[in-house]
């Protein structure tokens, strides 16, 4: 049953006041101060606020010939829209008196963020012993975490803090439940609330982590080989970083499988097949390549056969660093010319932001020096408008002695 008395606030990933059945959002007027004057009130509900600060917030050019006519009018406005749209208490919401205004406290009022953060601190205060409720508790607060902090506002100078304070209280939070449900054996709930919280801060290494261990723990290594391909071409390309040792120590877990076991060679065999069936160079984890170097390095001081490294590197025409949209392409385009440019036998790898390496086994140094000044060439006449230069080093591989 409904509680029409009640006003339910909600203030994280979107704007919204909500009394019995009525919703109140920004799509009933589009007036930007009206809602900037609401989201303020309730924000600050527990102190009586000057009719000077509200003046100075709404108006901080002084764009108004008389500020104080201007905001009793806008509170007027504000009580018409939330009577028009259905509100029973429009009319209590606010409360004015000896130049002072404030939200209604008298009133069953209810926020999402104020209540997210009393769960938190409830939660933090059980002892460790009461392992059960606390997850429920951490659980129970992050659910209400649907997004930021009053983003139809976020830029106001105001909201900035707040919205990084319960940004960085919902990542700490899921990282705290995340160790209590790791103890408790629980890796599909840590593997859904971290899938929700990368959507939320996409570049916190140590949620990708955990993320990618609940799904090893799970034996659900393929997914777990995706999630760090996506993680790393993200921070390759976001932040320009390499992985980390400890998204590395992630990879060299999905790649042992130790809780796999494959009788059946026929089924082997097909999952390998299954790979070969891609066409062009070879295109692998910056680990992998580690490996097959070290591979060939050994095999080339038994053979004598010649293997060839080069280093493609992206700049702008200047010679530095694109900026990270005009990297992002030109790094997409590149490795297609690099694929498009080597044979099957070849192998790539992404090695920095603005970096590929290329093993060129079989080959004479002369050889190898046409192939990269193909790939530069093929890659330039393939995108002529992308204002960007490719560099190429070639050396030889050093053999194990």
């Amino acid at each position: 049953m409904t509680d029409d008395s009640q006003v339910r606030i909600t203030m994280l990933g979107e704007f919204e006041l909500k009394v019995g059945e009525v919703v109140v959002n920004e799509s009933c007027n589009r007036a930007h101060k009206l809602w900037n004057l609401l989201e303020y009130l309730i924000t600050f509900r527990h102190r009586d606020i000057p009719t000077e600060e509200l003046i100075e917030y709404l108006w901080p050019e002084d764009d108004s010939d008389n500020p104080l006519n201007a905001l009793k009018n806008l509170v007027y406005r504000l009580r018409t829209v939330l009577s028009d749209a259905g509100v029973p208490i429009a009319r209590d919401l606010i409360v004015h008196r000896r130049g002072l205004y404030s939200w209604n406290n008298d009133l069953n009022t209810v926020v999402d963020a104020e209540e997210m953060e009393r769960l938190l601190k409830e939660a933090a205060a059980l002892t460790p012993g009461s392992a059960d409720a606390k997850i429920n508790k951490y659980m129970d607060a992050l659910a209400l975490y649907k997004g930021d902090f009053l983003p139809g506002s976020a830029y106001e100078n105001w909201v900035i803090p707040l919205s990084a304070y319960y940004h960085s209280i919902y990542i700490k939070s899921v990282k705290d439940v995340s160790a209590l449900l790791n103890i408790e054996g629980r890796d599909e709930d840590v593997e859904k609330l971290c899938q929700s919280a990368v959507v939320v801060d996409p570049y916190d290494e140590e949620i990708h982590v955990l993320l990618i261990r609940a799904l090893i723990a799970q034996n659900k290594q393929q997914k777990a080989l995706e999630h760090y391909e996506y993680v790393t071409n993200l921070f390759y390309q976001e932040l320009g970083v390499k992985p980390s040792e400890r998204l590395r120590d992630c990879y060299r877990e999905i790649i042992k499988d130790v809780n796999h076991t494959e009788m059946d060679l026929d089924v082997i065999k097909e999952g390998l097949a299954e790979a070969l069936n891609e066409q062009g160079a070879f295109v692998c984890d910056y680990e992998i390549f580690k490996n097959m170097y070290r591979l060939e390095a050994r095999d080339a001081s038994r053979s004598g056969r010649a293997i060839f490294i080069g280093l493609l590197t992206v700049t702008d025409m200047e010679g530095h660093v694109p900026k990270k949209e005009l990297l992002c392409v030109a790094m997409d385009k590149l490795l297609a010319a690099i694929r498009d440019s080597l044979r099957r036998s070849d192998v790539i790898s992404r090695f920095s932001a603005t970096q590929f390496i290329v093993m060129l086994p079989s080959h004479t140094y002369e050889n190898g020096l046409m192939v990269m000044d193909r790939i530069a060439k093929n890659f330039k006449e393939a995108n002529q408008r992308i204002p960007v230069k490719v560099n190429t080093k070639l050396q030889p591989l050093d053999p194990v002695i």
